[in-house]
Formats: C-alpha cells, sequence, structure tokens
C-alpha cells in the first residue's frame, strides 16, 4: 500500500514538473494577448484622439506592430481584433473591400515588424 502511494505521489511530481514549462509559456502566451490588447486598444484611443484625416492605417500598422512585439500571444491577440474589426466594419460602415484590404495590408504590415511610419501622414502630432 506505502509502495502504491509512494508510486502515485512520485508520478504527480514528475507530471507536475513536466508540465511546469509548458504551464509558463501558457502564462506568458496569455500576459502577452493581454498585452497585445491593450496595445491594440491605445492604438484606437489614440486614433479617436488624434482624428486625423489620413492616419488610419498608421494607427492599424502601429496598434498590429506593438502587439507583435510582445510574442506570440500578442499577435495572436492583434489579429484576432484586427480580422474581427475589418469584418464588423466592412459589413457596416459602407467603406468597401479596398478600404478594408489597405486597413487588413497595414496590419499585417505591423504584425511582420514593419515599421509603421511607412503610414504616417505628414503633419500628425508627433505625440503620436
Amino acid at each position: 500500500m506505502r509502495f502504491c502511494v509512494c508510486l502515485m505521489l512520485l508520478s504527480v511530481v514528475l507530471c507536475a514538473s513536466a508540465d511546469g514549462f509548458g504551464l509558463r509559456r501558457a502564462g506568458q502566451f496569455v500576459r502577452d494577448a493581454v498585452g497585445g490588447t491593450w496595445d491594440m486598444y491605445r492604438a484606437y484611443r489614440d486614433m479617436r484622439e488624434a482624428n486625423y484625416i489620413g492616419a488610419d492605417k498608421y494607427f492599424h500598422a502601429r496598434g498590429n506592430y506593438d502587439a507583435a512585439r510582445r510574442g506570440p500571444g500578442g499577435a495572436w491577440a492583434a489579429k484576432v481584433i484586427s480580422d474581427a474589426r475589418e469584418g464588423w466594419q466592412s459589413s457596416v460602415s459602407g467603406r468597401g473591400a479596398e478600404d478594408t484590404r489597405a486597413d487588413q495590408e497595414a496590419n499585417e504590415w505591423g504584425r511582420r515588424g514593419g515599421d509603421p511610419n511607412r503610414y504616417r501622414p505628414k503633419g500628425l502630432p508627433s505625440k503620436y
């Protein structure tokens, strides 16, 4: 009986220690995703605050860039948020497929690590 209890406890310890790395990675993914969500929100908030004509693509690229720099979780959050926003916007706003395609191009550019300033319009305050 003692041998069985010891064997079970050893099994639990071994499984927990072997899975500890997986749990840490999962925790890091979640932290990256939460931080990436915050980065996307901050870019959206700044875009609304700036209210600057022609700056939409810049804020798309910047939000995705900042989120993706956090790691795989941040990149995942940026993709999910960007795809959901564009899916909703294309069906509601009436801006058309061309605008959605251009927004998605800026989103992907930022997620791949491209410099968001590629889309920065002249005259946008340096605060952004």
